[in-house]
């Protein structure tokens, strides 16, 4: 009677092994879960190894012709475009260049007017004859001046000049 209560015992069996009762554990587990789901079981994938080692490509001229063509359109369209992109590049380079140089133009013509103006002022005749006075200096007295562009009056009064006389040659 003792067998009979231990046998009918759900959690205790006698006469299976451990791998089975696992096994019989796991598939009561599954079940439950797929009445839980309600949908398609879950799929296994397996490796599989190929050995492709003694597998040889075989050479395909039409498509080595296709594939030289397509890279000689391609370093032609990026040379297109290198070259695009420099003569860009030089523009804004050179347009910066130009605002520069127009800067510069404007700079030295303000110094050119401020260097003309500093020259009328300092040849102002007024200012000039101002200054020869604080020197000591007097206005020059008629015939006093001579105009180097201007013809001799002969009857001007002369100073003497000393005249080298150079000795003839014979």
């Amino acid at each position: 009677m003792a067998t009979q209560a231990i046998a009918a015992h759900p959690g205790i069996d006698t006469g299976r092994s451990s791998y089975d009762r696992i096994m019989e554990h796991n598939m009561v587990l599954l079940a439950a879960q797929q009445r839980a789901r309600r949908g398609p079981t879950p799929e296994i994938f397996f490796v599989k190894r190929f050995d492709n080692s003694r597998l040889v490509k075989a050479p395909d001229p039409t498509r080595a012709r296709e594939m030289r063509t397509f890279a000689c359109a391609m370093a032609l369209l990026f040379g297109l475009i290198m070259i695009y992109g420099w003569q860009h590049l030089s523009s804004i380079e050179y347009g910066y260049r130009i605002e520069s140089e127009k800067q510069q133009i404007q700079q030295l013509e303000e110094q050119n007017r401020q260097l003309r103006l500093t020259e009328a002022q300092l040849g102002d005749p007024a200012r000039i004859d101002q200054m020869a006075r604080r020197l000591g200096l007097a206005s020059p007295r008629p015939g006093q001046v001579v105009h180097p562009d201007a013809t001799a009056d002969p009857n001007a009064p002369a100073l003497a000049e000393a005249t080298p006389v150079l000795p003839a040659i014979r």
